[in-house]
C-alpha cells in the first residue's frame, strides 16, 4: 500500500502499488483457526482465573489490544483483552453463518453485474442498440462481392427465428445448430421499415467465435458492418437487460469453447492485452468503445468471479456450502493453502496469455 486511509470504526482504504485490480476484506475472512488457539491457549474462557494469580470479571471492561509477544498471557490486563478478542471475534467473516457468508461472496459478482446494467442503460441510450448491416466489399485482391437476394445493400439485421442480434455471438448463436438447407427468418430493417426474410442455411460449420466468415457464408452475406438502431424509451429499457444478458451468454461460450478447446489460448489476453485493446478501440471508436467494453468487463468479472477456480469467490462459496453441510469447515490450513495457490496460478495464467501476444 503506497497510501491508507483509516476510518473512525476501523475501516481501512487504500491505494496499492500494482494496480492489478480491487479487492476487499473482512476481519478474520483469512484467520486460521489454528492460529486463533494459539493465541488464546494460556488463558480460560469466561468469569475465569488465568494460570497465574490474577482474576477477572468477564463483565468488565478491558482494552482490545493483544500482548506485546503476540499471545494473552496469564495476568488480569491480558485475560481481559481475550475476553474482548473473543467479544470481537464474534463479528468475525468467519465466524457468521455459512449462509451470511455465501450472501456477502456473491454479492461481489452481483455488484459487478449491476453496474454492466448501469453502464449498458449509458450505451444504448446515448447509441443505440448495437446491430450489423449488410454491405458488399472489395477484398484485398481486388474480387468484388456483392449483396445477393434475399438481402438488399445496407439492411440491418434485427433478429433470426425471434432472437434479437446485437453481437455476432448472438448471430452464430442462433444459426450454429441450423442444418444445410434448413430455412430460417430473419427480420431486417430495410428503409426504416421491417421486412421479414426467409433465408437457406449454408453447410459451412461454425466451430468457434472467431469462425466469422463461415458464419456470414451460412447466410449468404458478404459483409457485416457495425451500426446501431434506435427505439422508444420503455423497449429500449428492456433491451438493456436483453442486451445485459446476451454479454453474458457470450461470455459463458467463450468459456465453454475454451474448456472443451475449440478455442485456443490465443484468442485469449490478460491485464495488458485487455488494456491495449481498449486503447485501441477508445482511439478508434471513441467513448462509444468505451462504454461497450466497460460492460463487457463488469459482465466478464461476474460470471468469472463465481467459477469454482481457487482464490475466486466461486470457490470460497463451494469451501462455505460444504462446511454447512458438513457443519464444520475444511482445516483452515488447508483451504488457504488452496486459495493462495489458485492465486499464483491466474497471476501466472494471466502473465503467459498476455506473453504469448508477444512473439
Amino acid at each position: 500500500a503506497i497510501y491508507k486511509k483509516v476510518k473512525k470504526n476501523g475501516e481501512v482504504f487504500s491505494i496499492r502499488l500494482l494496480p492489478l485490480g480491487g479487492f476487499c476484506a473482512f476481519a478474520g475472512e483469512d484467520e486460521l483457526e489454528d492460529e486463533r488457539k494459539a493465541k488464546s491457549k494460556k488463558v480460560d474462557d469466561g468469569n475465569a482465573c488465568g494460570n497465574g494469580n490474577a482474576c477477572v470479571d468477564s463483565n468488565a471492561s478491558y482494552n482490545s489490544s493483544a500482548g506485546s509477544d503476540g499471545f494473552f498471557d496469564d495476568n488480569s490486563s491480558d485475560v481481559g483483552q481475550k475476553l474482548n478478542y473473543d467479544n470481537d471475534a464474534k463479528n468475525h467473516f468467519n465466524n457468521k453463518p455459512p449462509w451470511q457468508r455465501i450472501l456477502v461472496l456473491i454479492s461481489g459478482a452481483l455488484m459487478n453485474f449491476l453496474l454492466a446494467i448501469l453502464v449498458s442503460a449509458v450505451f444504448l441510450g446515448v447509441y443505440g442498440c448495437p446491430a450489423y448491416k449488410v454491405m458488399s466489399f472489395t477484398d484485398n485482391k481486388g474480387n468484388y462481392h456483392a449483396v445477393s437476394a434475399p438481402f438488399m445493400e445496407e439492411d440491418v439485421i434485427v433478429s433470426i427465428d425471434g432472437k434479437n442480434v446485437y453481437m455476432l455471438t448472438d448471430l452464430m448463436d442462433a444459426i450454429g445448430d441450423k442444418k444445410d438447407g434448413e430455412v430460417v427468418s430473419i427480420v431486417v430493417l430495410r428503409d426504416g421499415k421491417k421486412t421479414n426474410l426467409d433465408v437457406t442455411i449454408g453447410g459451412y460449420e461454425i466451430e468457434n467465435v472467431e469462425s466469422v466468415g463461415e458464419t456470414l457464408s451460412n447466410i449468404g452475406v458478404p459483409a457485416l458492418y457495425k451500426t446501431s438502431i434506435r427505439f422508444g424509451f420503455f423497449e429500449m429499457i428492456g433491451r438493456v437487460f436483453e442486451y445485459t444478458l446476451k454479454i453474458g451468454l457470450s461470455v459463458l461460450m467463450i468459456l465453454g469453447q475454451l474448456i472443451t478447446g475449440k478455442l485456443g489460448l490465443s484468442a485469449m489476453g490478460g491485464t495488458v492485452t485487455t488494456i491495449a485493446t481498449t486503447a485501441q478501440g477508445v482511439q478508434t471508436y471513441g467513448m462509444e468503445f468505451l462504454l461497450q467494453i466497460t460492460s463487457l468487463i463488469g459482465v466478464n468479472l461476474a460470471i468469472f468471479n463465481l467459477l469454482p477456480i481457487p482464490a475466486l469467490d466461486g470457490s470460497k462459496v463451494v469451501f462455505t456450502s460444504i462446511e454447512w453441510i458438513r457443519g464444520k469447515p475444511i482445516n483452515r490450513r488447508v483451504e488457504s493453502f488452496i486459495h493462495l495457490f489458485g492465486i499464483a496460478f491466474l497471476f501466472a495464467f494471466a502473465i503467459l496469455v498476455d506473453l504469448q501476444h508477444c512473439f
